[in-house]
């Protein structure tokens, strides 16, 4: 996967008052992403895109799109990745 394809699967970080406590409390974030992606897509996406090690990947297709929740590996920490993309 190149940096343009992860472009188009990764649409941007999804920002709610829940998505916050995930990522301080599970070391986890949220993205809305295209609804034809695959979770294999998305979690080579996220490392690619972001230098991090995606660990689980949970899809969530809904009326106003499709979103991922993604759980990074314990040495890389949510809510610096959080900070970097203006979550938190």
């Amino acid at each position: 996967m190149d940096v343009e394809m992860a472009h188009n699967v990764i649409k941007g970080v999804y920002k709610t008052e829940k998505c916050v406590d995930l990522i301080s409390k599970e070391n986890k974030l949220a993205f809305i992403v295209n609804s034809n992606a695959n979770k294999q897509q998305i979690k080579e996406a996220i490392e690619l895109l972001y230098g991090v090690k995606v660990i689980k990947v949970n899809v969530l297709a809904g009326i106003k799109g499709k979103k991922a929740y993604i759980k990074l590996a314990p040495q890389n920490l949510a809510n610096e990745l959080a900070t970097k993309l203006n979550v938190i």
